[in-house]
């Protein structure tokens, strides 16, 4: 087990990129303030963690956010939510946010579905 792996599991989160890690391990106060605001903001309504997490990808995919797709869209098939259902939310951007936005989220989606798929 590496080091991150031991503070990983110390604190209880998934793998963090590199630019989060650097803020959680260099600003832990603002590390856990940032996630106390995602628990409450999560705890704050009755929506179901599935579709919590659908909702969360298309967020992303609205925003444009390459990173936080790729880290929904992971957290979501880890939780069983099938690729197919994933690239569904990124179809349903395509009346709304257009064509090219469609088609970039569905890359992103992609970039993790070979694991999936293949």
């Amino acid at each position: 087990m590496t080091e991150d792996d031991r503070k990983e599991s110390a604190r209880g989160e998934a793998a963090l990129p590199g630019a989060a890690r650097r803020i959680a391990d260099g600003y832990p106060d603002v590390w856990a303030a940032f996630t106390n605001l995602g628990k409450a903001c999560s705890g704050a309504g009755s929506i179901d963690p599935r579709t919590h997490r659908l909702v969360k990808l298309a967020l992303a995919i609205g925003a444009g956010l390459e990173g936080a797709v790729h880290s929904h869209a992971r957290r979501a098939m880890a939780e069983g939510i099938a690729i197919d259902e994933l690239r569904h939310v990124a179809l349903l951007a395509m009346p709304t946010l257009g064509f090219s936005s469609a088609l970039r989220a569905l890359t992103w989606i992609d970039d993790l579905s070979s694991a999936v798929d293949g």
